[in-house]
């Protein structure tokens, strides 16, 4: 069982889609271990997209990221940071495949809905970044 981070970002929120990101994960077959809502601080979002502070996105990418309410969620399931970037699709939504999160309802390369972490990796350290152990549920 492997875990990853998503995160349905502040225009999926302003936009409603909430609902309909979680169905989709749970229709797969994904399990979602802990989820909150949160507007989150500029100093948590540098931390957690501190692998791209030298691109010339970066200081929009924070922007965005702290400009409303996310939802953060532990997602496990078998080979689940594999599954879950194929179901959010391309970053940037031209190159998203039809049926996936971005293909679907996605018009921006940064207001893209969901985040999904991009390798094991990376979810161990965003998970430990977003969550406590205590607030996982088996």
């Amino acid at each position: 069982m492997e875990s990853t981070m998503v995160l349905i970002k502040p225009d999926a929120v302003r936009r409603r889609l909430i609902g309909r990101i979680i169905e989709r994960l749970e229709a797969r077959g994904l399990t979602i271990r802990a989820m909150k809502m949160v507007r989150i601080s500029r100093e948590l979002a540098e931390k957690h997209y501190a692998e791209h502070a030298s691109r010339a996105f970066y200081p929009k990418l924070v922007s965005f990221m702290t400009s409303g309410p996310i939802v953060a969620m532990a997602v496990s399931g078998p080979a689940a940071v594999t599954l879950v970037r194929k179901m959010i699709g391309a970053t940037d939504p031209t190159e998203s495949e039809p049926g996936s999160i971005r293909g679907e309802y996605s018009l921006d390369v940064t207001e893209n809905l969901v985040h999904g972490s991009d390798s094991p990796e990376s979810a161990a350290s965003e998970l430990a970044l977003w969550f406590e152990q205590s607030d996982y549920v088996d």
